[in-house]
């Protein structure tokens, strides 16, 4: 199986508000630097959608690390998620799960390869997320006035 390291990061300016996303995909060696943005939307989804795609951008199936600042896509890929399907999404207090639609999508994803979930400090000088971090801002500012 190929070894891939996806470096991600989600950055929102207000939230809810403008949000950008970026994915930095290592695949023996060659890298891969994808991002984009939406509009109107919360940090939590930008976290999501980098990995997302980054995910999508591996096309075999593979053994996979992602490396992430957001411990709410840690926690919630390796623990949460179980429960919550148990529920049938719902949380422990019996709300419906937020972002629902983009779990369901990175477990669908995330299920054709070997994921490994690793938490690093943000803004710590971890050079991946620096770069996965000024990608997901610099993607904010492309998006039309």
């Amino acid at each position: 199986m190929n070894e891939v390291v996806l470096y991600t990061d989600g950055s929102c300016e207000g939230n809810p508000g403008p949000g950008g996303y970026a994915a930095i995909v290592d695949a023996s060696g060659e890298r891969r630097e994808l991002t984009g943005a939406e509009a109107q939307t919360t940090n939590n989804r930008m976290e999501m959608m980098a990995i997302i795609v980054g995910l999508q951008a591996v096309t075999e199936p593979s053994i996979v690390r992602v490396v992430t600042d957001s411990q709410y896509v840690v926690k919630g890929m390796s623990s949460w998620i179980h429960g919550w399907r148990r529920k049938g999404w719902k949380t422990a207090s019996g709300a419906p799960v937020k972002n629902r639609d983009l779990w369901e999508r990175l477990a669908e994803l995330a299920a054709a390869h070997k994921v490994s979930w690793e938490w690093v400090k943000g803004h710590d000088g971890h050079p991946e997320n620096e770069r996965a971090d000024t990608l997901a801002r610099d993607a904010i500012r492309e998006l039309p006035a």
